[in-house]
């Protein structure tokens, strides 16, 4: 059987949901956004990740996954060539870019069920558990290009446009319309290439208000599980320590000394996090996963998770002892980043409690529902604590959450394990 899809629909998918999850708060940072209202707003671009679920039955109803995800494909191409326009011809273009980038994370969670039921009916599940390395690989290269790549070209146009009107908004826009122009090519080849699925690709006529209906159901069955709530809840102070880090990291590059941060221009930052911080945080993530998939570390021991919070104590060192150099930067950011991905293992027994096997061949947990709707609020107030609290309060503050998380990991994996 041919499996050259593969590659280039996960390609794909991750290539909007990069620019959506990471690139977007650097967009919102030059275009004059302050860190609070510019956190805020890549928040509320993580809504549509948390309510995939009530799309999840209606996508399954639809079938015919492989037209489906080449009309996907068709709105993602035009709505990235609206976000390029919308950098240098709309007034009011913050507002008008946060639309279109949250209609790109609709677009993105819309492809990422059909994408990931596609996957599963058209790959036995030897043959899924033997791709799924494949498959993650391809889409954290995606992602590399999209955030390191593009974070270079922009960079790179900035110098070349400074004598131009608009020069930073200029760069992002003509940056913007190179990936869209690579997505094109993605997307004609996943035209001439995906076919229709084995099983489960028949249209199944079903009303909205009936695949709504369906996910409260679930939604009922979830809420009767015991200590389902509890749960939740350690998941949350579980993650807390990330959440708050996960856009300050890239506020604290950005910012100038005076500021309290390090002052690094966007290839810095691009060779650090968006290529460095990706590869780390892939192999933390592929390394921790095959070891709960073979011997169940992060269901059976309750300091699995410890790995966890180590990132916010080394960017809290970062701000007494400042990187010199590039390389000493990439040092750190690898760390914290393989840390952080081996340790987002620890979230796949609170899933399989909450969600059952449904996201077994996910690539990233970080567009899980349940781990989006817990990581939101910090997320999305994490620009504020830092403007009240200065980057190095804010990085010792965080590093102290590691305490409430420890807490929470040993009480979940208590009420998980009996």
């Amino acid at each position: 059987m041919n499996f050259r899809w593969i590659p280039f629909l996960f390609a794909a998918e991750a290539i909007p949901s990069a620019v959506v999850t990471f690139v977007a708060l650097l967009m919102f940072v030059q275009l004059g956004e302050g860190w609070g209202m510019s956190t805020f707003l890549c928040g509320l671009l993580t809504l549509p990740w948390v309510l995939k679920s009530f799309l999840r039955e209606k996508v399954r109803q639809r079938g015919r996954f492989a037209d489906v995800l080449r009309l996907i494909e068709v709105f993602l191409f035009f709505s990235l060539v609206a976000l390029a326009f919308s950098f240098t011809f709309v007034s009011y273009r913050v507002w008008h870019i946060f639309g279109i980038l949250l209609l790109i994370c609709f677009f993105c969670a819309w492809h990422e069920l059909a994408a990931r039921m596609y996957y599963e009916r058209m790959l036995r599940p030897r043959e899924q558990r033997l791709y799924n390395t494949p498959k993650m690989f391809f889409s954290q290269c995606s992602v590399i290009v999209t955030y390191g790549a593009m974070l270079l070209l922009v960079g790179a146009l900035e110098i070349f446009y400074h004598n131009r009107h608009q020069a930073e908004a200029l760069s992002w826009s003509t940056s913007v319309y190179l990936l869209a122009g690579i997505y094109l090519l993605l997307s004609l080849y996943n035209v001439l290439t995906l076919k229709p699925a084995h099983v489960g690709d028949r249209y199944q006529t079903e009303t909205i208000g009936g695949a709504v209906r369906a996910e409260v159901r679930v939604i009922d069955r979830i809420m009767r599980q015991p200590h389902w709530l509890l749960v939740v809840v350690c998941l949350f102070f579980l993650l807390l320590p990330q959440a708050l880090l996960f856009h300050t990291r890239v506020l604290f590059l950005l910012a100038t000394p005076a500021d309290g941060g390090l002052g690094c221009s966007l290839q810095w930052i691009a060779l650090a996090q968006g290529t460095v911080g990706v590869l780390a945080f892939s192999l933390g993530l592929g390394y921790g996963y095959r070891l709960e998939r073979y011997r169940r570390v992060f269901s059976t021991i309750p300091t699995a998770c410890v790995t966890l919070v180590v990132s916010p104590f080394i960017y809290w060192l970062m701000t007494q002892w400042p990187p010199q150099s590039l390389w000493l930067l990439c040092i750190a950011t690898f760390v914290a980043q393989v840390t952080f991905g081996f340790g987002l293992n620890a979230c796949i027994p609170y899933i399989r409690y909450i969600s059952g096997e449904r996201y077994r061949s996910t690539i990233n947990y970080l567009y899980i529902p349940l781990v989006a709707l817990v990581m939101l609020i910090p997320l999305s107030v994490s620009g504020w604590l830092v403007d009240y609290f200065g980057f190095t309060h804010f990085f010792a503050l965080d590093s102290l959450l590691a305490v409430p998380a420890f807490v929470a990991g040993y009480m979940g994996w208590r009420k998980l394990k009996y």
